[in-house]
């Protein structure tokens, strides 16, 4: 089965940096749409930032545009948030997700919760004042 492994979290003063990676060992993630997500402590998972398969289609919610980035380098089987100017709310565990390969939507993501089936164990990200 696909297991993903998120890392990279940690605690940060506001207006610092973070990479989270997602990865899984032993199975390629070519072709899936990948999606990171995060949940705060009493809140529901909130869709964060997708790249589509081929890597082609990219997606933020409005929160973190211009200051976060995704990416995934097929290569390294990876999959990569770059998160820059940090605030106190974008604390959350951040999660990995990944959707079923669909040949038709290979340059598209959504940040549909149900449009993904595995997800990794999260990795805190704490932001301080």
């Amino acid at each position: 089965q696909l297991q993903l492994v998120e890392s990279g979290g940690g605690l940060v003063q506001s207006g610092g940096s973070l990479r989270l990676s997602c990865t899984a060992s032993g199975f390629t993630l070519d072709h899936f749409v990948i999606s990171w997500f995060r949940q705060a402590p009493g809140k529901g998972r909130e869709g964060v930032s997708c790249i589509s398969g081929s890597g082609v289609g990219t997606e933020y919610t409005d929160s973190v545009k211009g200051r976060f980035t995704i990416s995934r380098d097929f290569a390294k089987n990876t999959i990569s948030l770059e998160m820059t100017s940090l605030k106190p709310e974008d604390t959350a565990i951040y999660y990995c997700a990944a959707g079923v390969p669909i040949p038709s939507i290979q340059a598209m993501c959504s940040l549909t919760t149900s449009d993904y089936d595995y997800w990794g164990q999260g990795t805190q990200v704490t932001v301080s004042s």
